[in-house]
């Protein structure tokens, strides 16, 4: 019983490739390819002549059940035409058969334009969400995007250029214009990235034709501040009025411990005050009319 592996090939740059990749590629006994024209120059620029058959989107369930056949016999290796099979291709529908069929599946790991752009965007500390190709419907693409809205994560998408435009324009009106790293043509000749926010991105991709394959890399939402509510602030103005405080300089250290406007929170003092002078009449007036 065989072994498919998942071959990590250049998303560009042809020196781009591990050892243990051009290793497995040589050994294995068949090689299943996204586009085989593209694999033959991978392929030839290293002096590998293992037989290349194609699968992709369209191949029909024939050529899944072809491999999984020659996988009885022999090592299987899948490329895909850049990066890692099983993520936004083909692959996938590969991985999930020979996993159900009880083979053992291999990554062999390399470049991935979504660890590139990730790395060279500048706009993630933590974790992301990779959302790979959004739909091509319009309605669908905003519904998703609606969906994601309210999450704390950069987003990482990938985007054909005459999409560009119109996911842009989509990305500004649900998430709002926030910072973008523009990927462009990773490790190839016209490589670019341009840290934009997803406004300005837009209007300069509306005069200027897109060219290239994109990754899009969306800075995280920024945190929503909470703010104090007027019953906390009176609570705390109560406290340093009664240690003894003006009400300016009561006002004042409220708004440095809470980040609430000085002038409004000096208002509420006033209000505090006028209350306490009103109490204190009214305490004076019942006691002389004993």
């Amino acid at each position: 019983m065989g072994t498919l592996y998942l071959v990590a090939t250049p998303i560009g740059n042809l020196e781009d490739i591990t050892l243990r990749a051009l290793r497995t590629l040589r050994e294995v006994a068949l090689i299943a390819a996204e586009d085989t024209r593209h694999a033959r120059k991978l392929l030839s620029h290293y002096g590998i002549e293992t037989r290349l058959v194609s699968f992709h989107e369209h191949s029909p369930p024939s050529r899944v059940a072809e491999l999984m056949e020659a996988l009885e016999q022999h090592d299987v290796a899948v490329i895909s035409d850049a990066g890692m099979p099983g993520i936004s291709d083909p692959g996938l529908v590969l991985v999930r058969e020979a996993a159900a069929r009880g083979f053992r599946v291999v990554p062999v790991p390399g470049p991935s334009a979504v660890t590139a752009a990730v790395a060279v965007s500048g706009l993630v500390e933590d974790g992301f969400l990779f959302l790979g190709f959004l739909p091509r419907r319009a309605s669908e693409r905003r519904r998703r995007l609606e969906s994601l809205a309210g999450l704390p994560f950069p987003l990482v998408l990938y985007e054909a250029p005459h999409r560009l435009v119109e996911t842009l324009r989509d990305l500004e009106a649900t998430l709002g214009n926030r910072p973008l790293a523009v990927c462009r043509e990773l490790t190839k000749l016209h490589e670019e990235v341009a840290r934009l926010t997803v406004g300005e991105a837009r209007q300069r991709y509306q005069t200027e034709t897109p060219r290239g394959e994109f990754v899009l890399v969306v800075g995280a939402p920024k945190p929503v501040e909470r703010r104090a509510s007027e019953a906390e602030l009176l609570a705390l103005l109560e406290e340093q009025l009664a240690a003894g405080l003006t009400a300016s300089a009561a006002a004042r250290e409220v708004a440095r411990l809470t980040g609430a406007s000085r002038q409004a929170v000096y208002r509420l003092a006033l209000r505090l005050r006028e209350h306490g002078d009103q109490l204190g009449a009214a305490g004076s007036s019942r006691a002389s009319g004993r």
